[in-house]
């Protein structure tokens, strides 16, 4: 039998620099409807990746005195390694660099050009940089741009448009016809009352004022502006092509659900569908666009030193529960919060002591009174009916809540069977049957139901907490673990022993964590606030004229044996190679240098370090704790720095 299909996406994330917690939860509650309609038996696509084109990357490039590609590579891989970080299970990861998307999205904007959907003209406007779009002065709040504040400028240029207008009544009319197309409720009547009623104004679709773009094949002046570009990797991650398509893209496309911020829901819910009805595709399903995660009440910023990372919270509480924090805590409309104490709290109060302990006491007492061994349940009484309701119950209502997307309802409904069967075992007092030989039976029969309770949680929290499911599978001894299973109560083996008890949840001592990070944000903040600066005697013209700087390639680089701090780097300074050993070992791996070009010193009188012969020495910055190589990647190799 043939498993139907489910293709869903997240937004590719923007490469312009790590991303934070807040934006860790958009790729968690994808993964976790993914995995969720996997265990129902579902062939799911799920689609990640990066956006990595615009003016703001270039800016970014720039700044960083590396190229455009260099810079991406850097920011897509610490992306896809909090992906894989927090367990991710996508099937693909995007990268709009990528050769495939890049040639896709070239014959898509030929074909629109072709057919009379985009024209050439000019573009005058105030411009927002961080956000890459044109505004009107009546489109501004405060004067400055409407989606994030930040000040505009004038600007005029030559572009590309494409004619959103001329499908305003199509669009209404799929709207119509598709109640939740636009999902939740609210969010459509944003998007309707807002932007589509008042009239869509044809959108800019190319540039000329930068380069670091898939440039326009038939105009060499423009590259294709973002929407386009972004827009269109969740086709041709499935290999579509207008010139002919792949069995992939037939087979998944149209997705099912697009799960995305919500700040940049109109470009999803009017510009991208438009696009598809030019390019004569089907639309998707829905779009569903969720909340942000604050810092209490407000956005993560560097600037506000309020930034929290997922590397740093997984090495303090462990992958499954940030992502169950992050999971538990969004609501469904309203932005959710994030702190480092509620974090704490939430985990000893939920998982400690709710699901931690229930698990852990249970098979404990498996192992104290029958030796492991699940006995059948034969005595029962009035108290186990409900028990058995609550379970059957909660995998009705799981289902309801994540088809609506109500994330944290859905993990509070699992949750709320834990501490129902927690209750069970204060009703039942196991302990107390324990004690009396003519009460074993019935003491086999509490342990039977919590021990089938506590597979029902570990089921349905696996798209949650994947690491802990399995953790729990593990102390059950069960392989009993299909979403079929929960059709009924009972399907644990008989006869069959658990296994050790093994606490899933140890309690954090909370303060002790706050103090902790107190303590790295102050030296952080005096790191940076108190850089010293180390003044050396003046020297002539004369004297710096003899130092010849020049631009050279590393083209291998390796660890140095017996020297922690070196690292001995092959350098082409387009005359011959040379060596150079450099103590910069704690801050770089080899992989990172290997490739660039960085700005020699290559004059300077050759030295033996730790055996190795080193002719010259590199550039780099040093603020007393960090020291950074200086690149030259957009300089030519053998060039003088003057």
């Amino acid at each position: 039998m043939c498993k139907p299909k489910y293709y869903i996406t997240t937004a590719i994330a923007y490469t312009s620099r790590k991303p934070h917690i807040g934006n860790s939860y958009e790729i968690v509650m994808t993964d976790a409807l993914a995995r969720y309609k996997r265990l129902q038996g579902y062939d799911v696509f799920f689609l990640t990746g990066t956006d990595e084109h615009g003016q703001k990357i270039e800016e970014y490039a720039k700044n960083a005195g590396v190229s455009p590609k260099i810079y991406v590579d850097k920011v897509s891989s610490e992306i896809k390694e909090i992906c894989n970080l927090l367990n991710i299970s996508y099937n693909h990861f995007i990268r709009t660099t990528d050769d495939y998307h890049e040639k896709a999205v070239q014959k898509i904007f030929k074909k629109l050009y072709e057919q009379g959907d985009i024209y050439k003209g000019s573009y005058e406007g105030l411009y927002c940089t961080p956000c890459e779009s044109f505004w009107t002065q009546s489109q501004l709040k405060d004067g400055k741009c409407p989606d994030c504040g930040r000040e505009v400028r004038p600007a005029k240029e030559e572009a590309y448009f494409f004619k959103l207008s001329k499908y305003q009544k199509q669009l209404e009319q799929y709207i119509e016809d598709n109640p939740d197309f636009i999902y939740p409720e609210q969010r459509k009547k944003e998007m309707v009352n807002n932007f589509i009623k008042p009239g869509l104004q044809d959108l800019c679709v190319s540039r000329t004022s930068f380069k670091w773009g898939i440039p326009v094949d038939f105009d060499d002046n423009h590259v294709v502006y973002v929407w386009i570009d972004a827009l269109s990797n969740y086709i041709t991650a499935l290999g579509y092509s207008p010139d002919g398509s792949s069995e992939t893209y037939k087979k998944y496309w149209p997705a099912d659900v697009h799960i995305i911020g919500k700040d940049i829901l109109r470009f999803h819910t009017i510009y991208w569908p438009i696009m598809l009805m030019a390019l004569g595709e089907p639309l998707p399903r829905q779009v569903f666009a969720h909340p942000w995660l604050l810092f209490g009440n407000d956005k993560m910023s560097k600037s506000r030193n309020n930034v929290i990372y997922a590397d740093d919270l997984v090495n303090m509480v462990g992958v499954d529960a940030v992502r169950y924090y992050l999971l538990s805590e969004m609501p469904y409309i309203s932005d959710g919060s994030i702190l480092y104490e509620t974090v704490f709290e939430r985990y000893n109060s939920d998982l400690a002591n709710t699901l931690g302990n229930l698990v852990n006491r249970t098979v404990a007492m498996s192992n104290k009174y029958f030796d492991g061994e699940i006995k059948a349940p034969t005595v029962k009484e009035n108290v186990d009916d409900e028990l058995v309701y609550t379970a059957l119950e909660t995998v009705k209502s799981l289902d309801k809540l994540l088809s609506e997307y109500r994330m944290s309802d859905a993990v509070d409904t699992v949750m709320a069977l834990a501490r129902r069967s927690n209750k069970y075992i204060d009703e039942t007092a196991p302990w107390v049957l324990a004690k009396n030989d003519d009460t074993k039976d019935r003491l086999a029969t509490v342990l039977y139901n919590l021990l089938e309770s506590i597979r029902f949680i570990a089921v349905m929290i696996s798209p949650f907490m994947p690491e802990t499911a399995e953790k729990i599978f593990a102390q059950l001894n069960t392989d009993i673990r299909s979403y079929n299973s929960l059709q009924e109560f009972g399907k644990l083996e008989i006869g069959k022993k658990v296994g050790n008890a093994v606490p899933l949840f140890s309690r954090l001592d909370t303060k002790a964590l706050l103090d902790e990070i107190a303590k790295k944000q102050n030296q952080t903040e005096q790191s940076e606030s108190k850089i010293k600066i180390e003044h050396k005697d003046e020297i002539s013209i004369d004297d710096f004229a003899k130092i010849e700087l020049r631009v050279a390639k590393v083209v291998n680089c390796e660890p140095v044996k017996k020297a922690k701090k070196l690292l001995k780097l092959t350098l082409n300074d387009g005359e011959s190679e040379r060596t150079v050993a450099s103590g910069i070992a704690q801050f770089y791996k080899p992989q990172d240098l290997i490739g660039h070009n960085v700005i020699l010193v290559a004059n300077l009188k050759p030295a033996k370090l730790c055996g190795v012969e080193s002719c010259g020495m590199i550039m780099a910055s040093d603020d007393g704790d960090t020291v950074k190589v200086i690149f030259a990647d957009d300089m030519a190799v053998g060039s003088t720095v003057r």
